[in-house]
């Protein structure tokens, strides 16, 4: 699918209703689902899974893929949507496209009228402006901050009357429509405590023991209950199907819920699915897919099975810390570019690929997903599998000899060694680790391979300072888009995911760095896609160069789901970066 005390202050801080005429509906259309209209049926839950707790239910310091905040907003759920199928944005939560002006710098539009949140306020300009506001404050640390600026120039919001916003851009930007597409939260309980007590006031609301009853959504969904480490449970935002119809003119969502299972690793997510307990799965590899298809053929499972659909709209890598001023000898190691070198070397991707993958994948070498295949530079530079050229790198760094254990130790007697950590429950990420690990103790590199808490991971990966604390973390990312894939919040130095250098004063480390941020900016604002391409072609080139980032393999993506669902995707709309059907649009057979 498309591809976070207070009670008294919420109450409190309860606005009236503002009044406001009704505006044409949002149409989605027919083309978009496989099914008729006339086959759709109301009610149901779909049942889906996830890996983990949920960290918050407050949207602005959730940084999850898979968030409570992301399903009750889903991310097509802003002014402007993606069009499937055609890559166009067409206006959803804006009533029209907008005005352009100002070299295309300035864009007025018009907010769609008669919108509300699930409590029954109105969905007006003064949403988006506080949400804004709360996104740009730094002491609140959202996971949004870097999509406001440009260039460390901020793109600015204002509210013209109720109905209407104003955006100018500090320069062009072919990611406008994207970036003018976020999520409105209510102003009415987020603007509230933000007038109050700012930043610590907005961070202290909706934490996981918040109750339901006062959550807000502008989406389709609304959290109705949450039971750590078993279920996420979201009921039916009534309001949504006022101004969201289909094609026939039925209020959507047709779904009267949606929860997710919380299981402890993907092979229980496996089980749940082949027991039919969840409805979708995403299958990791060729025995998934095996397991899958009999329980079809058995006739013990009563599902659809599509097989590698599209390349993954996902990364998988390997990251270390620069910032490690508490141990100067893996400071000047991680940041030594021979170093990361040698590191890619034993990566033995074409393993990963079959083992972990189960032959169905390709080796990455870039941060550009395999699916978009026009930004991706093949002639930039590659460190494949190559253990002597590794060993030759690290001997020409001192690391000339081994220890009693095996180890190789320099001059001093430091030893090459470090930890590796990942999700723990993520098998494929997991298996990732090991393989690594074991090619690595093949010329005498000691990998300590830790899973550990996915929320406790990703704290440590957003961490600032002079001193952050890891050594190296695998992970993957996902998100973005397909006009210029390159995170926003990733690749330029400062940001929130420059996962392998984050001071506290955000300072590039190295030249490469400074250019990679140069490089973004620049690409960011060529709307003509040619040449937004061959930017992007030099980006990736300085990236390889550098290596900052050890990519591993990309999955293909597949497709299955309980055939009690409908409301899928045609087949050519399915990819890893569209998914494989509208939540509004899916019901229960």
């Amino acid at each position: 699918m498309k591809t976070h005390a207070m009670k008294k202050l919420l109450v409190l801080a309860a606005a009236l209703t503002l009044g406001s005429s009704m505006a044409a509906p949002f149409v989605w259309p027919a083309k978009w689902s496989a099914d008729a209209p006339s086959a759709a049926k109301s009610g149901g839950e779909f049942r889906n899974y996830t890996l983990s707790d949920f960290k918050t239910v407050n949207p602005f310091t959730s940084a999850e893929a898979t968030s409570i905040p992301g399903t009750m907003a889903l991310p097509g759920d802003g002014l402007f949507t993606q069009d499937p199928t055609t890559d166009e944005f067409i206006p959803h939560m804006a009533d029209g496209m907008p005005a352009v002006s100002n070299g295309g710098k300035r864009f007025v539009v018009k907010i769609r009228q008669g919108m509300k949140f699930s409590d029954g306020q109105a969905i007006t300009a003064d949403d988006w402006i506080t949400t804004y506001k709360i996104h740009t404050d730094d002491k609140v640390g959202s996971n949004s901050y870097d999509s406001f600026f440009i260039n460390d120039k901020p793109i600015t919001v204002k509210k013209l009357d109720d109905y209407t916003l104003q955006f100018d851009f500090p320069q062009t930007s072919a990611e406008a429509y994207a970036t003018m597409s976020y999520n409105p939260w209510p102003d009415h309980i987020f603007g509230a405590a933000y007038r109050k007590g700012g930043a610590d006031a907005v961070k202290a609301l909706w934490g996981l023991n918040v109750d339901p009853k006062t959550v807000v959504s502008p989406g389709p969904f609304v959290l109705s209950g949450y039971s750590a480490g078993q279920r996420a449970v979201f009921r039916k935002n009534p309001y949504y199907g006022e101004w969201n119809k289909d094609s026939a003119g039925k209020s959507l969502p047709y779904l009267d819920g949606y929860s997710f299972r919380i299981v402890k690793d993907l092979n229980a997510g496996l089980a749940s699915y082949l027991a039919g307990d969840i409805d979708t799965y995403g299958p990791r590899n060729a025995d998934d897919l095996a397991q899958i298809k009999k329980a079809i053929d058995a006739k013990t499972l009563n599902a659809t099975l599509i097989a590698n659909v599209s390349p993954a709209a996902s990364s998988q890598w390997i990251t270390f810390n620069w910032n490690k001023a508490d141990s100067p000898f893996k400071q000047k190691l991680f940041r030594d570019t021979r170093f990361r070198h040698a590191m890619s070397m034993l990566a033995n991707r074409d393993a990963m690929v079959q083992l972990a993958l189960g032959g169905l994948g390709v080796p990455t070498y870039y941060s550009v997903y395999p699916v978009f295949k026009g930004f991706i530079n093949d002639s930039a530079p590659k460190y494949p599998y190559n253990l002597d050229g590794a060993a030759k790198l690290l001997a020409q760094m001192g690391f000339t000899k081994k220890g009693s254990d095996g180890v190789l130790v320099d001059s001093k007697g430091n030893k090459l060694e470090f930890t590796l950590t990942t999700n723990a429950g993520n098998t494929t990420r997991e298996q990732l680790g090991r393989i690594f690990a074991d090619e690595a103790k093949k010329i005498g590199v000691k990998v300590n391979f830790n899973p550990i808490d996915f929320n406790v991971l990703v704290g440590q990966l957003q961490s600032k300072g002079e001193s952050r604390p890891f050594d190296a973390i695998l992970l993957g990312l996902s998100g973005g888009t397909n006009i210029w894939p390159y995170g926003v919040n990733v690749v330029p130095c400062g940001t929130d995911l420059h996962s392998y250098n984050n001071p506290t004063n955000g300072a590039c480390a190295t030249s490469q760095e400074q250019l990679m941020t140069k490089l973004f900016y620049q690409g960011q604002s060529t709307v003509d896609l040619k040449a937004r391409e061959a930017i992007g072609s030099q980006l990736l080139k300085t990236e390889a160069e550098l290596q900052p980032v050890i990519y591993l393999v990309g999955g293909s993506y597949h497709v299955t789901y309980n055939n009690r669902l409908g409301g899928q995707h045609p087949r050519d709309l399915m990819d890893s970066y569209y998914g494989s059907r509208e939540l509004p649009l899916t019901f229960i057979k």
